[in-house]
């Protein structure tokens, strides 16, 4: 029998382990951005607890993965661009955010074509929040 692919249903969502799994990545991927000191322009953007952080990007990859929409459930109605418009946030920034995502994804029990899979979905959001940032913060 074929695995369902992901993106359809909630395949990913059963893929990166439900709301637990991505809790992981979640810790992992602050974890990755606390320690690293390349990441530091994008951990200062950050409350000093990432607690709520945390719990809010857990919950917006469960949604977003096709699982629970618990960002929606906890928090109301999402608008990731709109939300990160207020800091000045570029194309570095972007690839900094993606790169500990990459690193926080391969300590993850995920098979390859899963954590190939996820990342190149990630860097859908993380592109149009550069440039809703650039639209906002254009001279």
């Amino acid at each position: 029998m074929n695995s369902p692919t992901f993106g359809t249903g909630d395949a990913s969502y059963q893929a990166a382990g439900g709301i637990d799994g991505l809790r992981r990545l979640v810790e992992d991927f602050y974890q990755i951005m606390d320690q690293d000191p390349s990441a530091a322009a994008v951990r200062r953007m950050h409350p000093d607890s990432l607690a709520l952080s945390s719990d809010k990007l857990a919950c917006f990859l469960s949604g977003w993965l096709g699982g629970p929409r618990l960002f929606n459930e906890r928090y109301g109605p999402i608008a990731i661009p709109a939300f990160h418009a207020q800091w000045p946030i570029d194309d570095q920034h972007g690839a900094i955010w993606l790169d500990c995502m990459a690193k926080a994804i391969a300590q993850q029990d995920y098979s390859p074509a899963f954590a190939e899979y996820l990342l190149t979905q990630l860097r859908v959001p993380a592109q149009r929040i550069v440039q809703a940032s650039r639209n906002r913060h254009v001279d």
